[in-house]
């Protein structure tokens, strides 16, 4: 019993899965902390580019 409590604190094979998911829900917490940030501006970018489409579709079909 001894040599398997010896052998198991030893043992560090899941130490690099503990790592990645830590590593992992660091990343996840970025990406959810800056969605805010990022989706104004996006939303923006967004509008201008259906009204200047809606601008030249209105043009194209005016004109033909």
């Amino acid at each position: 019993m001894k040599k398997l409590k010896q052998s198991f604190r030893k043992d560090e094979e899941g130490a690099v899965t503990i790592d990645w998911v830590v590593i992992t829900a660091g990343i996840i917490g970025l990406v959810i902390a800056i969605i805010p940030l990022v989706e104004a501006p996006v939303g923006t970018v967004t509008g201008r580019t259906q009204t200047a489409l809606d601008s030249a579709d209105a043009t194209t079909t005016l004109g033909s």
